[in-house]
């Protein structure tokens, strides 16, 4: 008998599973955020899928959005705690951001770390 347990470098949620609000994309397009605008803050996600074990820090996780399953890259995190419920098997945890990237890093963020065309949400060819 086993247990199935993923080991991440990306915290992809969407916004029912805590998506940080604050992240806007049509804000940050306009007007980019930089990471000192998130200082101090820290963030919570829930319900992810399946049992999932996160890189702790000081090494980086990246923080994608999943919208309708297409991924937006929008920078690195510290991953603070990380809780499992085993019966419903859903991760849920804390995290804290330490780079946000810019708007042009964000159109080739996907194409360097992911490579899937399905799911780049600015849609390269």
């Amino acid at each position: 008998m086993g247990t199935f347990i993923e080991t991440n470098d990306t915290l992809q949620i969407t916004k029912e599973q805590g998506f940080p609000a604050e992240l806007d994309l049509d804000t940050h397009l306009k007007n980019p955020f930089t990471v000192k605008d998130f200082e101090g803050k820290i963030f919570a996600f829930k319900d992810k899928p399946n049992i999932r074990v996160y890189q702790q820090p000081p090494v980086r996780n990246f923080l994608v959005e999943n919208r309708n399953d297409k991924w937006i890259y929008w920078g690195l995190i510290h991953m603070l705690e990380v809780n499992h419920d085993y019966g419903e098997k859903v991760t849920s945890g804390k995290f804290r951001i330490i780079y946000i990237n810019t708007p042009e890093e964000m159109k080739v963020a996907h194409r360097i770390t992911d490579r899937r065309p399905e799911a780049d949400f600015f849609g390269h060819d």
